[in-house]
């Protein structure tokens, strides 16, 4: 079974940084693609950054330029750096990955969300 967890949430003040990190966890999978999405109360749950197993990535244009995924394979370990962090930011944030190969089969995965606040 696999399990992702993340860590790294908390309360900064605007124009802070942040660094999240969510870990799979587990024996007996291989993932592809990771990616980072946030749901603010009463607002639709949207993706914030993706990245590829080579390294692409992809992002929000309300992030661009603030901040960057990034992985680490052999930790199986994707992170994001949040800089400039703006009160619009704040949100649930849940790590995802779309695609868990395990035996012959496929899984989606969602971290548990960590909290991020942004408020002086």
């Amino acid at each position: 079974q696999v399990q992702l967890v993340e860590s790294g949430g908390g309360l900064v003040q605007p124009g802070g940084s942040l660094r999240l990190s969510c870990a799979a966890s587990g024996s007996g999978f291989s993932i592809d693609d990771m990616g980072w999405y946030r749901q603010a109360p009463g607002k639709q749950r949207e993706l914030v950054a993706a990245i590829t197993s080579g390294g692409s990535t992809n992002y929000a244009d309300s992030v661009k330029g603030r901040f960057t995924i990034s992985r680490d394979n052999a930790k199986n370990t994707v992170y994001l750096q949040m800089n400039s962090l703006k009160p619009e930011d704040t949100a649930v944030y849940y790590c995802n990955v779309p695609s868990v190969y395990s035996g012959s089969h496929i899984y989606e995965y969602w971290g548990q969300g960590t909290q991020v606040t942004v408020s002086s």
